[in-house]
């Protein structure tokens, strides 16, 4: 039987965030994350600038994999002026490891290979 992994709540506050807190974000089009010390393989890139939603280039320092004590992410973007951890639902989905459900009040990702 399927089960389901929490990733973690967006706070009032994106500075009240932990490193090992992810954002599921319906628009991103990449896994990305700001804090280097979170991956356990980073392969440089000569920096090449991604495209925030407001137009704002942020540069792409790597990517790589992070893994928590809830989830391993391939393929993240290491970001070093990102402000949150966030996990693509795009990529999530594109995996086909993964049922990515929303409704009014929660989201749920659930691990199909379970």
């Amino acid at each position: 039987m399927p089960t389901s992994s929490f990733i973690g709540q967006l706070p009032h506050s994106s500075s009240g965030m932990s490193h090992s807190e992810w954002v599921l974000d319906s628009g991103a089009s990449h896994h990305m994350s700001p804090d280097s010390s979170s991956f356990t393989f980073v392969s440089s890139l000569s920096s090449i600038p991604v495209m925030t939603v407001d137009g704002t280039p942020m540069p792409l320092a790597g990517v790589g994999s992070v893994v928590t004590p809830h989830l391993s992410i391939p393929n993240v973007y290491l970001i070093p002026k990102l402000k949150l951890n966030l996990a693509s639902v795009g990529q999530i989905c594109d995996s086909g490891d993964y049922l990515v459900m929303f409704s009014g009040s929660f989201c749920c990702v659930q691990d199909l290979q379970s």
